[in-house]
């Protein structure tokens, strides 16, 4: 199984990318965090035989001719290694914190792949760029500013995608699916899966032609605290709300919510208990987490993403990647 993980920040991104490769990992990650989600997949990807991912970069916000460019250039740096993953984000942090416009977010987010497409070809093929979407349209294309053909071919695009509308149509569009990491073994193969294989038959695509890559969130050790205000943090989301749902723990979202918004952040951790723990994240041991994750990704995927409240240390990810081989 390949296993990727977080880089968290651009000063330490090659040291701490090399020191993730020699641990086992077979590729890295960044999200929109603190940082900027490309800077330090920029500086990783000379990292040679290391997978560069961003997971994800919010779509929305964004113009797909900057999104293109920025692909492409990294899909140069990588030397093929590198998939664009994009995501919608929810609506407040579309409208409040970017500033942008939130509604129809399966439409837009498919517009977005088209436009990309669209783009990659006209560089790829020397073609005219002529695309009319319903929330996208770009028809100017000068030398000046064609990269020309990458040697490596177009970046794939990955989507991130929680609800059945967004990942049936990440089926039916995109290269790969990239499953929240707020997710348990049940709703992925419940509620997730139904969803790919239906937006598959849609488009009439094979099983071959998608990736699905699980991220789980992975707390090693005896000490969760960390872990249980992240899963706190997560839960007070409504967009969340189907994932605790599938357990019956769906009267928790709206608990967490409110006391979120009263900055009762250290109290929602106590509102975790081992089970919503133990189900959510894989904890403990490397071998135990080992056992978490071959448990859920079984039969569905040979590469995941390990996620973390902070930077996971090269050694415990080592022992992870021995107990997954």
């Amino acid at each position: 199984m390949k296993v990727m993980t977080a880089l968290f920040g651009p000063t330490d991104a090659v040291d701490r990318a090399r020191a993730l490769q020699e641990a086992g990992a077979s590729g890295v990650f960044t999200f929109e965090g603190p940082h900027d989600v490309f800077t330090p997949l920029v500086l990783a990807s000379g990292v040679r035989g290391l997978d560069v991912m961003s997971n994800v970069a919010i779509g929305l916000p964004r113009n797909p001719i900057q999104l293109a460019h920025q692909a492409n250039d990294l899909q140069l740096l990588s030397e093929g290694r590198f998939v664009l993953g994009l995501g919608t984000q929810v609506r407040a942090q579309i409208e409040k914190r970017y500033g942008t416009e939130f509604d129809h977010p399966v439409a837009r987010m498919k517009d977005m792949v088209g436009a990309l497409r669209a783009i990659f070809v006209t560089w790829q093929n020397d073609e005219r760029l002529d695309y009319r979407g319903e929330y996208h349209r770009h028809t100017l294309m000068t030398p000046t500013f064609v990269p020309g053909p990458n040697p490596y071919g177009p970046p794939p695009i990955y989507l991130g995608a929680l609800g059945p509308r967004m990942t049936r149509m990440t089926a039916e569009v995109a290269d790969g699916l990239l499953v929240m990491p707020f997710g348990t073994k049940r709703f992925l193969h419940e509620v997730t899966m139904p969803a790919v294989r239906a937006g598959l038959s849609a488009a009439g695509r094979a099983d071959d032609d998608f990736e699905v890559v699980p991220e789980i969130i992975v707390s090693v050790g005896d000490d969760h605290t960390s872990t249980r205000m992240l899963l706190a943090f997560y839960g007070s989301t409504p967009a969340y709300r189907p994932v605790l749902d599938a357990h019956g723990w769906g009267e928790l979202q709206p608990e967490l919510n409110a006391m979120s918004k009263q900055g009762r952040w250290q109290d929602m951790a106590t509102l975790i208990d081992d089970d919503i723990l133990h189900t959510i994240a894989a904890c403990g041991t490397p071998t135990q987490i080992a056992t978490h994750i071959r448990d859920r990704a079984d039969g569905v995927s040979d590469r995941i993403c390990l996620y973390q409240p902070g930077p996971i240390d090269p050694d415990a990810l080592a022992e992870i990647v021995d107990a997954l081989t």
